[in-house]
């Protein structure tokens, strides 16, 4: 446990469908009684929201990988500061979607950054925080990127999308973000639970209960 609280972090790439997963479970924990936020990154707070209109709209900048970097944990220093260690001290359960896993995986192993380098700065502006339980979505990435749910849902509604910069990286950027995804978890096997995205949903919210369960 961190804190009073507990820290579960939800990680995939494209198309994965965590964010529904982290849905269903906030609204699991609610019925229980259970005290949740839902919080996402990067955002969280207003100023990790401007952040992240930089980062993954279509027209946000032309961003070198490392200034993502340093972008994404100015961003994550503000969401941890004021949004999840003042929860977690709460005795509530904060669901994040995304967390500095995302960094290693995006930055790191997607767009060329030393994983090291990464790790290092984690380090300096988070101290050794992080999620007390993640799950990480995997899926093959044409499979996810054929049922991203900001295209699908743009599609639906007849609007232009714009919040998928990362979404439009060649398939090889995809490809190396689901290795580091698998390497991640297989380095931190205690933490991490991978899940395969591929399964219908109701199967993998079966498998979250189970493991969530055996946490609380």
């Amino acid at each position: 446990m961190t804190g009073k609280g507990l820290f579960i972090s939800f990680e995939g790439g494209e198309g994965s469908g965590k964010t529904t997963q982290v849905n269903k479970l906030a609204q699991l924990l609610a019925d229980r009684n259970i005290k949740v936020i839902t919080t996402r990154e990067p955002g969280g707070t207003p100023e990790a929201e401007k952040i992240r209109d930089w980062l993954v709209q279509r027209e946000g900048g032309n961003w070198t990988p490392m200034a993502e970097c340093l972008l994404l944990y100015a961003a994550r220093s503000m969401h941890v500061e004021h949004v999840i260690k003042p929860a977690l001290a709460k005795g509530k359960v904060v669901i994040s979607d995304r967390f500095s896993d995302s960094t290693l995986a995006y930055q790191g192993y997607g767009r060329g950054i030393d994983p090291a380098v990464i790790k290092d700065l984690d380090k300096l502006v988070l101290g050794g925080f992080k999620p007390d339980l993640t799950f990480i979505f995997d899926l093959p990435p044409t499979d996810g990127l054929k049922r991203s749910g900001r295209r699908l849902a743009a599609e639906q509604l007849h609007i232009k999308q714009t919040e998928d910069r990362f979404e439009n990286l060649d398939l090889s950027f995809h490809e190396n973000l689901r290795r580091g995804f698998l390497e991640i978890a297989k380095s931190d096997p205690a933490r991490c639970t991978v899940i395969d995205a591929l399964q219908n949903p109701e199967t993998i919210t079966s498998q979250i209960e189970k493991i969530i369960n055996s946490r609380l």
